[in-house]
């Protein structure tokens, strides 16, 4: 049985172009070095995504070996050696309320958009109220922050830096948000679940 994400101190997400060359790196990335866990599987549009999770060293060492054998169809990666633990529970799905401001940073990919989340974790006083990777969002990533205006604004600079080169949308910064909106949010950012909530 797989240790559980949240176990380990380093986390790493590749994502590939190709799903055929992202399982040959993810069996590559298995194989060469003892993570305690690997998950991979498909998104929209057709990419694949693999995460990675464990001791910094080996999930280093298991980065590099997918790096060597479908290099040509990585389309964007994160190493995170010291992972915010608000990122894990963005991933395994935990909410929270939003604050007095909501901070969104937007990327061309899902690896970016965890690569955000962690950043803007870790250098500003918020919390993340949602994280959304690839699918229903034609590929792209989304992290929503929320805290004070100050924190939420430093958090969304951090964040937007943080972004891989030429995968950068947008970022905003809304204060005082509408109840309305807030209350969609608090259960998610989907259209659909929210129209039938």
């Amino acid at each position: 049985m797989p240790h559980a994400i949240h176990a380990s101190p380093a986390l790493a997400l590749l994502e590939f172009e190709s799903i055929a060359a992202g399982y040959l790196a993810a069996d590559a990335m298995a194989k060469r070095a003892p993570i305690a866990r690997v998950v991979a599987g498909t998104v929209q549009p057709g990419r694949l995504l693999v995460l990675l999770s464990g001791g910094v060293a080996e999930v280093e060492e298991a980065v590099a070996a997918g790096q060597q054998v479908a290099a040509g169809s990585l389309l964007d990666q994160v190493f995170l050696p010291a992972v915010h633990p608000g990122v894990i529970a963005g991933l395994l799905g935990k909410r929270h309320p939003i604050a007095d401001a909501l901070g969104i940073v937007e990327s061309r990919s899902a690896a970016s958009a965890l690569h955000a989340a962690d950043a803007g974790l870790k250098g500003a006083n918020v919390v993340l109220v949602e994280l959304r990777l690839s699918d229903g969002l034609a590929g792209k990533g989304v992290c929503f922050y929320t805290g004070t205006v100050s924190a939420v604004e430093s958090a969304v600079e951090l964040a937007s830096a943080a972004v891989s080169p030429g995968h950068f949308i947008h970022a905003v910064v809304i204060p005082q948000l509408s109840p309305d909106i807030a209350a969609t949010l608090h259960t998610g950012s989907s259209f659909a679940q929210n129209l039938q909530g």
